[in-house]
Formats: C-alpha cells, sequence, structure tokens
C-alpha cells in the first residue's frame, strides 16, 4: 500500500512541470534581470540595484504611480456606489423585488465583454467630430461644441475610470447580492417591527454585516486596479497619450520592455509594482480588518 502511495505523485507531476516552467520560471529569472541591464540581446550586464534607484527617482513612473491611483479610486468608488445601491435596492424586503435572475445577468453582461470590443465601442461613443456622445448632448443643448474627450488629460482620466466602472460594477453587485443574500432575514424582520426605517437598517445591520465582503470587494479591486493596462493602451497611442495622463504603472513596463528593449528596467518596475501592491493590500486589510473587529 506505501508503494502504491508513490503513484500518486505521479499524477501530479504534470501540473508542477508545467507550474515550474511556465510561473516559478519567468519569476525567477524576472527577479534576476531587475539587477541587470538587459537589452534583450547578448549577455545581461549586472548593475546592482541600480534599476531600483532609477525607480525612485523617474519622474515617469512617478507620473504612472499617481495616473494608476487616481484612476483607480474614480472607478472603484463609482463602481462601488452604484452596484451597493442596486443591490441594497434589490434586496429591500419592503419592496420585493421581481425578476433578480434577468436583471442579475443583464447587469453582469458589461464584465464578459472584452476590453478591446469595449475600447472600439467607447472610441466610437467617445469620437471627437463624429463621437455618438458628442452628437447626443449637442443635439440636447448641454454643449455647443464638439469635446474631445480622450485628448484632455483629465477628461480622458475620468473617461477610462467610468469606462472601468462599468465594466465591473455587475461583478461587484453578485458578489454584494451574495453577502446580503447571506444576511440573516431574522434582523430585518426585527428592525421592521421595531419601526426602524430604511436608512437605520441599512447603518447599522447591512453594512456592519457587508464588511467582510467589501473587505473582499476592496482588496481584489485594489489588485486588479494597479494592473490596469488595456484600456489606456487601446484607446490612447500605446504611450500614455494625452501629456501622459493615461500611462499607467503596467503601461509604462509594457512600453520599457517591448517598445524600449530595456528588459532590465521593465524587471525592476514589474517588482516595484508587485511591491506596492503588496504593501497597499497588506494596509487596507489590517486597517479594515481592525474596523471590523472594533
Amino acid at each position: 500500500m506505501k508503494k502504491k502511495d508513490h503513484y500518486g505523485y505521479l499524477f501530479i507531476l504534470p501540473f508542477f512541470i508545467v507550474f515550474a516552467i511556465f510561473s516559478i520560471y519567468p519569476i525567477v529569472l524576472t527577479f534576476y534581470y531587475s539587477f541587470t541591464n538587459y537589452s534583450g540581446m547578448g549577455v545581461p550586464e549586472v548593475v546592482g540595484l541600480a534599476n531600483y534607484t532609477r525607480l525612485l527617482t523617474d519622474s515617469y513612473f512617478l507620473q504612472a504611480f499617481f495616473n494608476t491611483w487616481y484612476i483607480w479610486g474614480v472607478n472603484f468608488f463609482f463602481q462601488m456606489l452604484i452596484a451597493l445601491g442596486l443591490a441594497i435596492l434589490f434586496s429591500d424586503i419592503r419592496l420585493k423585488m421581481k425578476g433578480l435572475g434577468f436583471f442579475r445577468a443583464v447587469l453582469y453582461l458589461p464584465n464578459l465583454i472584452t476590453i478591446a470590443s469595449v475600447a472600439l465601442l467607447f472610441g466610437i461613443l467617445l469620437g471627437w467630430h463624429h463621437g455618438t456622445l458628442n452628437h447626443l448632448l449637442m443635439d440636447l443643448g448641454i454643449i455647443s461644441q464638439p469635446i474631445n474627450w480622450l485628448n484632455d488629460p483629465t477628461t480622458a482620466k475620468w473617461s477610462v475610470a467610468l469606462i472601468g466602472a462599468w465594466m465591473w460594477f455587475g461583478h461587484t453587485f453578485i458578489v454584494l447580492m451574495a453577502g446580503i443574500s447571506g444576511i440573516s432575514k431574522d434582523y430585518y424582520e426585527a428592525a421592521l417591527i421595531d419601526g426602524a426605517n430604511r436608512w437605520k437598517t441599512l447603518f447599522h445591520i447591512t453594512l456592519p454585516l457587508l464588511k467582510p465582503i467589501m473587505l473582499y470587494i476592496m482588496i481584489t479591486s485594489l489588485i486588479g486596479g494597479l494592473q490596469i493596462f488595456e484600456l489606456p493602451m487601446l484607446l490612447t497611442d500605446g504611450m500614455g497619450a494625452p501629456q501622459g495622463s493615461l500611462n499607467t504603472m503596467v503601461l509604462y513596463m509594457y512600453n520599457q520592455a517591448f517598445k524600449f528593449n530595456n528588459y532590465g528596467y521593465a524587471a525592476a518596475v514589474a517588482y516595484g509594482l508587485f511591491l506596492i501592491t503588496l504593501i497597499f493590500s497588506f494596509a487596507t486589510f489590517k486597517a479594515m480588518y481592525r474596523k471590523s473587529m472594533d
């Protein structure tokens, strides 16, 4: 029997081989490249901590860092606001909403569309001279001339952030609905009998009991938000235009590696992004977990 137990390792061996080749090896190799000056050709030249020193003083990386946080912050605020509002509305026992399955499917639909398709769609909607949004606003008399949404630093950031919120609020809504469904109905029925209104029920029952779910959403959203890449890449020239306002950390890393062939510095950017994500995720978890325990 002991000899037969060893055969189990043969069945899981292919997974570990593939995992080591395509996951562990690239991670270790990228860490090594972060200490080198490597252009993709020849032998990497070891430069020690020069890439990490440059990272701390690189104005373009710092701009990408603040751009990423700005876009994620606006994205997360509206995403959470819309998703939480809809989740509370649909779960209100006083309203007894019907057709929840249909609404869940419809609201989750933007999350299933590929980002390339979303970028193409909003590129047409936000176009300058022939964009649908400009024509609509001009027909309604809200604006007198077209606005170049994707060519102004402020409107470009807000456009990308709101597009991201539209794409992901459905997922957040589903998770919040699941969290609210897990709250015992006895709490709401007791509050209803005691005469508590909707606001008191929201702030004293729903939101306190949703804190673990909201913590999960915030951390996963933070991890995903700090890695935003596709929308700025596809909606602009690929370099973070206009004026570098859409130059996110991952887009900056991509350009350093594959446009400027500076693989060593790009590897340092990758590990800098990993460290930033780790620190802020841990800080967010500790802060919200402490409040929840209090």
